[in-house]
């Protein structure tokens, strides 16, 4: 096995990277372990003093990290630039306000002095996606290592070339040699990783799949792990919501990236007295949609990151048509190079269908109708999963309970789709996972929150 950069576009393969042996692993644990030991005498304020320079270097590189992304894993360029702004974003916000996040509480308990303090715990293993293989890193590691801990980055086996770009942006913005360390490893190598005593930590952002066996393992060793799994993110259509608003938010939280997002608006559940006509403007703006080469300038989607997910989410559209769903849409393999597939939309989704019970990842719209509020918050809530979910109502009393209590998710947006945001919290709840990335909370999942307390 080895590391592979495959053109999804013409399924043609560039590059290979060979995994790493057994005893370079551990000498680049040696070294990891070492510079983490320095990096965490430095304040907060030293250590994002390094964040905030990274801005600079990911707007510099935008256009060839877009490309890079492009060529690895097919996402366009236009979402590909985005996303290194994203990532700039990012890092601006924690080098602004990471420091603080981290300051030491005072609790007044009639001791002398007595504070809360958040300590670093030392080597976080960072096992990442594809889909976003530059702002899922970066949102994961960047408030780690202010909180002065040290990153190893193993990243998908698809997309080498974007590791190494991550290992060459923060060797520019001046991190340490080995506070930031890309590991080209296999599933085995990663287990071992996990028990190593030098891991303190671990990050997955995966699959359900994924997530169970990463927690078992860390649990045996007790470690913390923060776990952003998948998602069938609800998107609640009431009687009442502005159609054409709600239609724009509902079709572009479901094709971002292609699809292939955790937190992409999978399972529309509808009010009857509006579902008609929800479906039919639906239908005909995914037809707009524009799918192609995602090095084209005005390319919506772009191919599926790799063979075996396109042929995965084309068996789970065929098995729910099987079982009685209604293809308006697309459903079809194209016969073209790469690994393509179109913008497909389905009616009549019921439970007992993938559709229904299983998480598509890709550009697959399903509409599910309801009779009733109460209805369609029990269809929403019909899921194993419960990452992210949305509801559209021109009553934003109505729409702000149902998010705050109605919907059983670690977001709930209020007429508009779900995405991530520095500022706000992002993790999932059930088979979603647990812990939380972003905000001041995501900087204090890898840190030790110590009690001191100080008698005269």
């Amino acid at each position: 096995m080895a590391f592979t950069t495959t053109n999804p576009a013409d399924g043609i393969s560039l590059r290979r990277y060979p995994l790493l042996s057994d005893d370079a692993v551990d000498e680049a644990l040696a070294k990891a372990r070492l510079a983490q030991t320095r990096w965490r005498r430095l304040s907060p304020g030293k250590r994002a003093e390094h964040v905030a320079v990274l801005p600079r270097h990911l707007r510099g590189r935008m256009r060839h990290l877009a490309e890079v992304m492009a060529i690895e894993m097919g996402k366009p360029l236009g979402e590909a630039a985005a996303e290194v702004e994203k990532c700039a974003l990012g890092c601006e916000f924690y080098g602004e306000r990471g420091p603080g996040f981290l300051e030491d509480q005072i609790v007044d308990t009639g001791a002398h002095r007595s504070y809360v303090t958040f300590q670093p715990l030392g080597l976080v293993l960072a096992i990442m996606p594809w889909n976003f293989p530059l702002w899922q890193v970066v949102r994961a590691c960047v408030p780690a290592l202010i909180a002065g801990n040290g990153i190893l980055l193993k990243h998908a086996p698809n997309v080498p070339m974007c590791a190494l770009e991550l290992v060459e942006l923060f060797k520019a913005a001046g991190f340490p040699d080995g506070i930031f360390t890309n590991l080209f490893v296999d599933v085995e190598a990663t287990g071992s990783l996990i028990r190593d005593e030098r891991v303190q930590a671990v990050t997955l952002t995966g699959s359900t799949r994924a997530g169970r066996q990463v927690a078992a393992l860390a649990g045996s060793r007790i470690k913390s792990c923060v776990l952003e799994l998948g998602g069938s993110d609800p998107y609640v259509v009431l009687e009442d919501a502005d159609l054409p608003r709600t239609v724009e938010a509902c079709v572009t939280g479901r094709m971002i990236n292609g699809g292939q997002s955790c937190i992409a608006a999978k399972r529309m559940i509808v009010h009857d007295a509006v579902a008609d006509e929800f479906t039919e403007a639906v239908v005909a703006r995914m037809a707009a949609v524009r799918v192609g080469d995602p090095m084209a300038e005005h390319t919506d989607v772009g191919p599926l990151a790799r063979e075996d997910l396109r042929d995965h989410l084309a068996a789970q559209v065929e098995r729910s048509i099987e079982a009685g769903a209604t293809c308006l849409l697309g459903g079809r393999v194209p016969d073209v190079p790469g690994w393509y597939y179109p913008a497909t939309a389905l009616t009549d989704v019921a439970p007992g269908m993938p559709a229904y019970d299983e998480e598509l990842f890709g550009p697959v719209a399903c509409i599910i109708r309801a009779g009733s509020e109460q209805e369609a918050l029990r269809i929403a809530n019909d899921t194993a999963y419960g990452l992210g979910a949305a509801v559209f109502t021109r009553d934003l009393e109505r729409g702000e309970r149902i998010a705050r209590t109605g919907i059983e998710a670690g977001s709930c947006f209020v007429n508009d789709f779900v995405k991530s945001d520095p500022r706000l919290p992002f993790g999932g709840i059930k088979s979603s996972g647990f812990g939380r990335e972003l905000a001041d909370f995501g900087i204090r999942e890898f840190v030790n929150v110590k009690t001191v307390r100080i008698e005269r």
